[in-house]
């Protein structure tokens, strides 16, 4: 049995629903896990229809004889049985408040990992890690130096609200470990033949350099085009120069976007589209490249794996200076990086307010900031041109990459780092002093028993207070059968079972029957589960019940 479980929602580990940064990372994970062929794995899911996916996900990804052990979500307590539980995204807060409310803090370790952290529901979930009843055995993984800068700020800040606002202090943080994403290099490998071949397939002359950039197809949330576009226009002159654009536009505007603003920009620049749902097009795309480059400046990039993936086939690289491309692409060895211009901090309060206010959504949010990220055209211009003219250096620039890829981000190294993290956590679980009185047993405040939160809406609360008849012409089958009915069979779940429902309908049939002999009656079946059927059968009409008082 694997030390970790996995938080699994197939939406976050496969491209079902969405096609996305998240997701990509979410698969590539998965495939690392199967690579390792664990005999058996944990899996914390809201159903066994769940875990029985997450089994033949893994068994599609060469992992058929690994067992998975089923955890349900309202049962964290199991997870001490493990030690870890990993979380695909950063809201690690509200499984420490799950932990703390069935077992203890140091029963598991979590972890979680940064993926886009530029909108609201990540930001809140940082902001609550200093009120959250997390540990230092716990953390979250920051894919990139900046992801790690900009979490901090989110937590500096609100522990100076703290602070101010409740005299705040001490707080308890995650770890918060830089580990990049991972790439399966193995995936990238590309023959001399099929180089040939997809250049073939695509028109690309063996004069022509080809550019690819990949990825989705959008002005915000990735790489603005224009740079791209007037950089390569420059760059061409009285060269043969090709861009692919491999990827998959959200609508028929923004392809447009795509395909006719390039007429404008880089006339002198053949265009060519692959569909980025067209499978064996798109790996084309690839083969056919002698160039990769993504020019972003999006803060909703945090990491960004298409560099990476460029490096793994042996592509050099030309990206812009930003986010986690600062932590992968060595410039002049892997390729170029560009340097860009943004803000300085403190000016972009009237954008995050428009958004907070509801004035903007995500989308729009993100593209009015990422018209304010400026990038470098003339260094871009001199490190196209440089590869355009120069073979032997996209040769020597490629290979570079190639083994930086290999040796430090390829899943075999990463998934090991990943190991060792949660190794580490485990020994602090283990072996750090306890220092502050340990916190008691509770659930989340904002995440009530509704029957506490609303007691004073009821009359009466079942009880010993009360007592129960049998309603005239009620009997048994009568009384199993409101079960079925189509306004309370989908409670099925919740409702008595019609055993209980015999039982306590045979000893209130006489006469007014108190709640503690209808308890007794029912031997064997805790006194919530006898308190709930009461209820529900009174809310059916079955039985009557009065105060006793």
């Amino acid at each position: 049995m694997t030390n970790y479980a996995i938080h699994y929602e197939a939406s976050a580990y496969s491209f079902r629903e969405r096609v996305m940064g998240r997701q990509s990372a979410g698969a590539a994970f998965m495939q690392a896990i199967a690579d390792t062929r664990p005999s058996h794995i944990t899996c914390y899911a809201r159903n066994k229809a769940a875990a029985e996916d997450c089994a033949q996900t893994l068994a599609n990804l060469g992992a058929a004889r690994t067992g998975v052990n089923f955890v349900p979500f309202d049962q964290p307590q199991k997870l001490a049985g493990v030690g870890l539980l990993y979380r695909p995204d950063p809201a690690i807060g509200q499984q420490a408040w799950h932990r703390l409310a069935r077992s203890n803090p140091r029963a598991y370790s979590l972890c979680g990992i940064t993926h886009t952290i530029s909108s609201h529901g990540p930001m809140s979930a940082f902001a609550d890690y200093l009120t959250a009843p997390l540990e230092p055995w716990d953390a979250v993984i920051c894919t990139s130096r900046v992801a790690r800068d900009a979490v901090r700020h989110v937590l500096e800040r609100q522990a100076e609200y703290l602070k101010s606002r409740v005299g705040a202090n001490r707080f308890t943080l995650p770890q918060l470990p830089v580990i990049p994403l991972g790439v399966h290099t193995r995936q990238f490998s590309m023959s001399f033949d099929a180089r040939l071949a997809a250049r073939a397939r695509l028109g690309i002359a063996d004069d022509e350099v080809a550019f690819l950039f990949a990825g989705r197809l959008v002005v915000h949330g990735k790489a603005h085009p224009l740079p791209m576009y007037q950089a390569l226009e420059q760059a061409a002159e009285g060269r043969k120069v090709v861009l692919i654009q491999a990827g998959q536009a959200p609508g028929r505007e923004m392809l447009a976007m795509f395909t006719e603003e390039p007429k404008r920009f880089c006339p002198s620049v053949r265009i060519i589209m692959a569909d980025g749902g067209d499978s064996e097009l798109y790996r084309s795309a690839w083969a056919a490249a002698d160039v990769f480059t993504s020019l972003s400046d999006s803060f909703q990039e945090t990491f960004g794996l298409t560099p990476l993936e460029a490096m793994s086939a042996g592509l050099p690289v030309v990206v812009s200076d930003w986010n986690g491309y600062k932590d992968t692409v060595r410039d002049g060895v892997d390729g170029f990086r560009v340097p860009t211009l943004t803000l300085p901090p403190g000016r972009g309060s009237e954008l995050a307010d428009r958004h907070d206010f509801g004035v903007d959504n995500f989308d729009y949010y993100s593209a009015y900031m990422g018209q304010l990220v400026a990038v470098d055209v003339e260094a871009t211009v001199q490190a196209y041109r440089r590869l355009i003219d120069d073979p032997a250096l996209r040769q020597r620039m490629g290979a570079a990459g190639l083994k930086r890829a290999r040796e430090q981000f390829d899943w075999t190294v990463i998934f090991q780092r990943y190991l060792a993290l949660w190794a580490e956590l485990a020994e602090r679980r283990r072996a750090d002093p306890q220092l502050m009185p340990p916190l008691p047993i509770t659930r989340r405040p904002d995440r009530a028993d509704p029957f506490s939160m609303f007691a004073s809406y009821s009359t009466l609360h079942v009880g010993s207070s009360v007592s129960f008849r049998l309603r005239a012409g009620m009997d048994v089958s009568e009384a199993i059968s409101r079960r079925d009915l189509p306004s309370t069979n989908f409670a099925k779940p919740i409702l008595p079972p019609p055993t209980l429902i015999a039982a306590l309908i045979d000893t209130a049939a006489s006469d007014w029957t108190s709640f503690d002999d209808l308890a007794r009656a029912a031997a064997g079946t805790k006194s919530e589960a006898v308190a709930s059927a009461l209820v529900w059968l009174s809310k059916v009409g079955v039985l009557d019940f009065r105060s006793q008082s």
